[in-house]
């Protein structure tokens, strides 16, 4: 016994544990209406449909128990029964019970799952918009249709247990016989199982009134598109009416069942019954398989193109591509003398030859400092001011923590390594003798960004909890100085004063040292669910994640940005996608944590309705209305009143870092690839499909993925920082169309989609091609180098492949990078550039352009390349560079060594700075006595000039 209640008590704290950790979780990020709304939804949905369910099941038991017929001289198979019912009499009560408890709690679990489909349908708003066959809001198909099935399905689960309980219980008790001699049912258990059938074939009849409206939402196999959604000709002239005929004969024949009641017979329900079938058969799968060989078949484009422009119309509104503007594009320059366009380049693009996808390991290498940081596999691109006011392409990466970098035990990987520390950025337009010229490094942090909190408590990497605020202190950083230590002034996480806290954390995690470790105290507080779309997808369940959080230094603080979206698979007519398919790349398969979270959510719907942040040291979540106009959002802001923060709360700083995010963007052009098209005839021929080309800088196969990149399109007045892809003909390498979309947030072009689509008397080459000119080309020793580069040990890396237009024509940027030989990260070493078919590969962008163009860009913008610091002729300057580089070199080899040899470490790095101080210190005063000198010696020429002058003056004058 005391066993038993232990494992009770047990149990019972397990699940209050869970339960208490969730609630302190929601409380501590202020999102407590999130947990709430959502529980007491749940249970309220789960007591009342298992109790509904329990009720059904458990009355019809009853009922046909008491309706059994009085014992009377008993057959063999009621004698048989009988020892079964003698068994069973003295628990009656309680097998009752059992039952209906037990398919109530089945019904009720399965009822709390449907909580988001239960508050969208009783919050739902319109959208304002009808469908085209039925003239209903789509609402009633995205909000209210789903409800009604639910409601359906469980009234004809409650239906059919009824059915089966009722039997069953008849049988045992004699109102059925199956061997015994004389009627097969007595009149009560006709008249009850009659009524049941009854009730199951009118279930069946509003089933078929309800499928004629989810003709709207049904997904089709369609040689024009794949997911299919909405009415082809043979549902309009076929399946429609053809439920709307069985839906009549059910009604009728639930009717028939009904009357049993008082004719005592089935022989007129089974008729009816078989009737219903046979129609079935013959009206719902005979006819429109008719239909659609003799009338679709022989004349499908006549017969199916006002449904496939209704798909096209609807399709398009449901994924914001309505909008979209189509312009051609010629693909060749319209200019002959390439020289003039020249300067032409840098007005159209800042073109950024760091590509984030490749320079991780770079970073890496001049900025980890320590081994208990890291940089993300794949950098963001943002913008930020240089120091003259103007906005650049910048790649961005936060050093986060590493735990492969530290001692393992309990106190290291929870107590002392607890955050990262710090921005590093680097101008996306630049390189300096190959590597990245850096805005922000070092620690503490230095550079061009405004001050801000530099700890990064929360982020990509942290997934696992931490403890800080209490006896133990933290390692912060280090320094020339030595290690710093902190302690945690925030107040995020969950406060572990109270020993029922400690208690239940030490259950919830398996991690029995939270109970009794001295390690916490007075101000412990837990950390956990610390990555950015665990917070966000947390405190806002109802919407789906973009695969790519990006932080940003906003009003003093980190800020990891959050892209979210609303999504429906209701929207009528509209095609389905999968969001994990759609979004996939070659950056995407071989990165997880850049996959959108919903991977494989079907939907014909979407929105990118919120943006979200969250502080990398508080752990702030915040949600921010982004599209206002959006009837899901509304729907779930009604549901969640005060979680959502209005779009005039978004504050100037972080504006200027929000972009048009990534995910939505692959959806949209996999979607114009056939969607482009507004012609309902063209569409079905299939003659102006494209595809989104695989990445040529790889052999992954994938797709390529889009790049942000600050560009003008042909009919903009200035640069806007965009995001832009390719297209390629249908099983063709050739270019058909270029697409970006306008991503600077704040401005009324955002989000405004342009495709210049090649006309097709012109064959421009695509990504693919252009790649393997590249990679073939002997005349401008690009082979040759490759194979040097390869014969040395080290391997070549291509950067991202930027397509620009320019003056009709398109410019091909791709910078390659060296890796390999003693140096372990990339390092920018050429830039490709291909035009009008030339191609130029040099060291530096600045050098390609002028050779494609045959003339120097009059106004050359700053970092057009890599530069190449001036050599110097002076001992002592070069005496500090071979000190410098030995420095380096031995720095390089302490943070090699396993373990690392920190000591040895800092004092190389205090070696390298001394060196490169006393290199800077001579080469300034070398500069400074040449310029002396020049100066004294244009004084002498000035001078000489003027004697010369005044003297001819004399000779003159005389």
């Amino acid at each position: 016994m005391t066993l038993g209640v232990l494992a009770v008590l047990g149990m019972a704290f397990t699940m209050f544990a869970g339960f208490w950790t969730d609630w302190l979780w929601y409380r501590s990020v202020h999102y407590s209406s999130v947990f709430t709304t959502t529980l007491w939804t749940k249970i309220g949905l789960f007591f009342v449909f298992g109790l509904l369910m329990a009720v059904a099941v458990g009355f019809n038991i009853w009922l046909a128990h008491r309706l059994r017929p009085p014992l009377s001289a008993m057959s063999m198979e009621q004698q048989n029964l009988d020892r079964y019912r003698m068994g069973i009499a003295p628990y009656k009560k309680w097998l009752l019970c059992g039952i209906t408890a037990l398919v109530g709690l089945i019904a009720g679990a399965s009822a709390a799952g449907q909580w988001r489909t239960w508050l969208l349908w009783v919050n739902g708003v319109p959208f304002h918009k009808t469908d085209p066959q039925f003239h209903l809001d789509v609402s009633f198909y995205a909000f209210d249709l789903p409800w009604y099935r639910f409601l359906l399905g469980f009234g004809f689960a409650a239906t059919i247990l009824s059915l089966i309980a009722a039997a069953l219980t008849h049988y045992l008790y004699g109102g059925l016989r199956v061997t015994s001699p004389g009627a097969r049912a007595t009149a009560a258990a006709t008249g009850h199982l009659s009524v049941l059938l009854g009730v199951f074939v009118s279930l069946k009849a509003i089933a078929y009134w309800l499928d004629r409206y989810g003709l709207a939402v049904k997904s089709s196999d369609f040689k024009a598109t794949d997911n299919w959604t909405g009415l082809r000709y043979v549902d309009a002239h076929a399946y429609l009416p053809a439920k709307t005929i069985l839906f009549c004969i059910a009604v009728i024949c639930a009717l028939l069942f009904f009357a049993t009641l008082w004719r005592r017979t089935w022989q007129l329900p089974v008729i009816g019954f078989g009737l219903m079938v046979l129609s079935a058969i013959l009206i719902g799968g005979l006819y429109p398989a008719i239909v659609q060989k003799f009338q679709v078949q022989p004349n499908e484009q006549a017969k199916e193109a006002p449904y496939v422009a209704k798909n096209i119309e609807a399709t398009r509104q449901a994924y914001g591509i309505d909008d979209t503007e189509v312009a051609p594009y010629d693909g060749t320059s319209k200019t002959k003398d390439k020289s003039t366009l020249r300067d032409d380049v840098d007005k159209t693009a800042s073109i950024r030859i760091l590509d984030p996808n490749i320079v991780s390991p770079t970073f890496q290498q001049l900025q980890q400092v320590k081994g208990f940081y890291a940089f993300p596999n794949n950098l963001d691109v943002d913008r930020y001011p240089t120091k003259d006011g103007k906005v650049q392409d910048t790649v961005v990466g936060l050093r986060e923590l590493n735990f492969s970098g530290v001692k393992q035990n309990w106190i290291n990987t929870h107590f002392r390594y607890t955050h990262g520390y710090g921005v590093v950025s680097a101008k996306g337009t630049e390189a300096d003798n190959g590597e990245p010229v850096f805005t922000e490094k070092n620690l503490p942090p230095a550079g061009d960004l405004p001050r801000y909190e530099p700890r990064v408590y929360y982020g990509e990497k942290t997934t696992t909890y931490s403890i800080v605020g209490g006896p133990q202190k933290e390692i912060d950083y280090s320094d020339n100085d030595g290690e710093k230590t902190t302690s945690y002034r925030g107040k995020s996480g969950v406060s572990l004063s109270s020993p029922v806290n400690r208690a239940a954390y030490a259950l919830a995690f398996g991690e029995p040292q939270i109970l009794y470790s001295g390690a916490i105290g007075d101000g412990s507080r837990i950390l956990y669910n610390r990555t950015p779309k665990e917070r966000v997808e947390a405190v806002a369940p109802w919407l789906t994640i973009d695969g790519d959080a990006y932080p940003a230094v906003v009003d003093g603080h980190i800020q990891w940005i959050v892209d979210a979206y609303t999504t429906t698979n209701g929207y009528p007519y509209a095609s389905r996608t999968t969001l994990g398919d759609t979004t996939a790349d070659s950056l995407t398969a071989t990165n997880n944590s850049r996959a959108v979270v919903a991977q494989q959510n079907q939907v014909n719907y979407i929105r990118n309705s919120v943006k979200a942040t969250v502080d990398a040291y508080t752990g702030e979540v915040r949600l921010y209305q982004w599209d206002t106009e959006d009837p899901v959002l509304k729907t779930w802001m009604k549901a969640f009143p005060d979680t959502v923060k209005p779009k005039s709360d978004i504050s100037p700083d972080l504006m200027s870092h929000l972009r048009y995010p990534q995910d939505l963007f692959k959806v949209q052009r996999e979607l114009l690839t056939r969607y482009h098209v507004q012609d309902a005839q063209t569409f079905l021929s299939g003659s102006e499909v494209w595809q989104v080309p695989d990445d040529p800088t790889n052999k992954s196969g994938d797709a390529v993925p889009p790049y942000y990149l600050t560009m003008k399109m042909p009919d903009q007045n200035s640069q806007a920082f965009s995001l832009t892809t390719t297209y390629t003909p249908n099983g063709r390498d050739n270019l058909s169309a270029f697409m970006a979309v306008d991503s600077q947030a704040g401005t009324s072009d955002y989000g405004k989609i342009r495709i210049l689509k090649l006309r097709t008397s012109t064959t421009a080459d695509g990504p693919k091609q252009v790649q393997s000119q590249f990679n073939s080309n002997s005349q401008q020793n690009i082979t040759e180098f490759v194979r040097q580069v390869r014969n040395g040990d080290s391997e070549i890396e291509y950067g991202n492949l930027l397509t620009i237009p320019l003056d009709g024509g398109l410019l091909y940027v791709e910078p390659v990078y060296v890796r390999g030989g003693q140096l372990k990260y990339p390092l920018l070493r050429k830039v490709l550039v291909t035009y009008g078919g030339a191609t130029a590969f040099e060291d530096t962008l600045g050098q390609a352009l002028d050779k494609i163009f045959g003339a120097p860009g009059s106004t050359p913008p700053p970092g057009t390349g890599t530069t190449n610091p001036p050599s110097s002729g002076n001992p002592t300057v070069q005496q500090a560079l071979k000190d410098a580089q030995k420095a380096f070199d031995e720095g390089q080899t302490a943070l090699n060594k396993k373990p690392t040899d920190w000591e040895a470490y800092g004092k190389a790095q205090k070696e390298l700075q001394d060196a490169l101080k006393q290199a800077a210190d001579a080469q300034a005063q070398a500069e400074k006595q040449s310029g002396n000198a020049k100066n004294g010696t244009d004084s002498a020429k000035n001078g000489a000039g003027s004697d010369k002058k005044d003297s001819g003056s004399g000779t003159t004058g005389s």
